[in-house]
């Protein structure tokens, strides 16, 4: 049996500052995944939008309905950052069906991986930095509603804080969130994770992967978590237009291993998003992303998942 991949439809949308936001990264990961035998089309699942009620464990009934409506105030568009579409609606529910359906897989394979996902600036009544629903937290929820998980870590690794994740779940030692991101970048305002851990701007492979081993093993002891859900953004690499960390492919195909196989070797499923990653060149971006599941193929066999 092979590594669960959830793939996603494309949607696309203009970026600020003229720059196009790269949603045709999804199809490209997908031919790229295939044409380089990353993964066959066996193991390939296609998610389904998942019912208003999943979503409304985290968001507002208000918010979910004005969005899936196209009527939110022209603020809270701006807020978000994308047009309104109903293509755009569809697809973000897609992608939280997505999320929903890798947490699944997770449990029952040890380790699947998602070609979207990671809309972590969703706060319970708004969206924020082009997250519109935030498939993290409404996946931890579903898992925790249908009886299927009590405690989950959420590792983002991401290189902007995951504060609407932070906020959703302040009050609930359920749910641990974890994030290791650029100090001096979006959002302007941090919220409080259960562990925040701000890197300086510049920082390069080796002392990301020193940090992240200082914290990662202690967390997994201390949380004992059922789940681990992994943000696995790729913007903290050199060349991402919102960055301003220094990682390259290799370190991110590193942190991948690092990641996967402490969770996988101490028994902890991992279900993966790839978050964020900005860039004019897509071919580029879209290897990155492919890094998580060549890591995660490689982890997966390894440990005969």
């Amino acid at each position: 049996m092979d590594l669960p991949i959830i793939y996603h439809p494309d949607y696309v949308a203009p970026l600020p500052e003229g720059h196009r936001f790269p949603m045709p990264k999804f199809s490209k990961l997908y031919e790229m995944l295939l044409g380089d035998r990353v993964a066959h089309p066996e193991q390939i699942h296609s998610p389904e939008p998942p019912p208003p009620e999943w979503i409304e464990l985290v968001h507002t009934p208000e918010y979910v309905q004005a969005y899936r409506e196209g009527t939110l105030d022209a603020k809270a568009q701006r807020r978000i950052g994308l047009p309104w579409s109903p293509a755009l609606a569809n697809r973000t529910c897609v992608a939280v069906g997505g999320t929903i359906l890798t947490a699944k897989l997770a449990l029952s394979h040890g380790l699947a991986c998602n070609t979207a996902g990671g809309t972590h600036h969703a706060f319970p009544s708004y969206g924020s930095g082009f997250c519109i629903f935030n498939d993290l937290a409404i996946a931890a929820r579903v898992l925790q509603h249908l009886g299927l998980v009590r405690q989950i870590l959420i590792v983002d690794l991401d290189v902007h804080q995951g504060d609407g994740t932070a906020v959703i779940f302040q009050e609930d030692s359920s749910v641990f969130t974890f994030s290791m991101h650029c100090e001096v970048n979006f959002p302007g305002t941090k919220q409080q994770s259960d562990l925040d851990v701000p890197l300086p701007i510049g920082m390069e492979d080796d002392a990301y992967l020193q940090t992240l081993a200082k914290y990662l093993p202690d967390l997994l002891s201390q949380v004992k978590p059922d789940l681990v859900l992994y943000d696995a953004g790729v913007d903290p690499h050199a060349g991402d237009l919102l960055g301003k960390l220094a990682l390259t492919d290799t370190g991110i195909f590193r942190r991948e291993m690092q990641v996967l196989s402490t969770c996988v070797a101490l028994g902890y499923p991992v279900a993966c998003v790839i978050g964020g990653g900005y860039a004019d060149d897509l071919d580029s971006l879209v290897y990155r992303h492919s890094l998580l599941h060549r890591a995660a193929s490689s982890v997966y066999h390894q440990y005969q998942l």
